[in-house]
């Protein structure tokens, strides 16, 4: 063995040189993240918070969940030589492969969301009882928990829609795990959110999708060990 080879080895084999290139990946991912989504969500940060702004909210939030799925696709895929990064071409690879997949799952989500979220907020007006408050809240919980699944099922593999969907909502129950952990990741994006801004939840969007990807763990290695070849 050369001694250029055993050197490339030894860089590629290191903890200081994992260390380096897992956070090179996210680096690399967030900023693609960053470029994909933040000519929608500028115009979000200026929104009010006022309820009649939820429908335009709910565009802008379009171009999120293919980008989400492609550094989803991203983080999962990227090869195991750590000299040979290339996360910007497997973001991309990963975004033109599943982008309409992504949209038939995430645009119905963001629609059923919105309504719910108008109704909630707007109950007085369309004659629904403060009680309905708690069913409205459960559904939307639902919805968002079972889409949370939709969107790593179609990520990281070919699935037809309808089967994407009762995939999704069959983990919702076979991985309480999953499940619970999708929850907390949503109640500390909402945390951020309502602390600080939406702004600092884009800059820790690579180190969410890292995060959320984990917790889907489980529910990847069971579709992978059963209903894929």
């Amino acid at each position: 063995m050369s001694g250029a080879t055993q050197t490339r080895r030894q860089f590629g084999d290191g903890p200081l040189s994992r260390i380096t290139s897992r956070v090179y990946i996210l680096l690399v991912v967030e900023l693609l993240l960053l470029l994909t989504t933040l000519p929608a969500l500028l115009p979000l940060l200026l929104l009010g918070r006022d309820p009649s702004n939820l429908p335009l909210a709910a565009l802008l939030l379009v171009p999120v969940g293919p980008a989400v799925s492609a550094a989803l696709y991203a983080l999962r895929h990227q090869r195991a030589d750590l000299t040979d990064l290339h996360p910007a071409r497997v973001f991309w690879r990963g975004y033109r492969a599943n982008v309409l997949g992504v949209l038939r799952v995430w645009v119905p989500t963001l629609l059923w969301l919105t309504v719910l979220a108008v109704n909630l907020a707007y109950r007085g007006a369309v004659g629904l009882s403060s009680w309905w408050a708690v069913p409205l809240v459960l559904i939307g919980v639902g919805v968002t928990l079972c889409a949370a699944n939709a969107l790593v099922i179609t990520s990281l593999f070919d699935f037809r829609t309808r089967d994407v969907l009762r995939l999704a909502a069959h983990f919702l129950v076979r991985t309480p795990a999953v499940t619970v952990g999708n929850g907390l990741l949503l109640a500390a994006a909402a945390g951020i959110t309502a602390v600080f801004s939406e702004a600092v939840l884009m800059l820790l969007a690579s180190i969410a999708a890292l995060a959320y990807l984990r917790v889907s763990d489980p529910m990847i290695h069971l579709i992978r060990k059963e209903f894929t070849a």
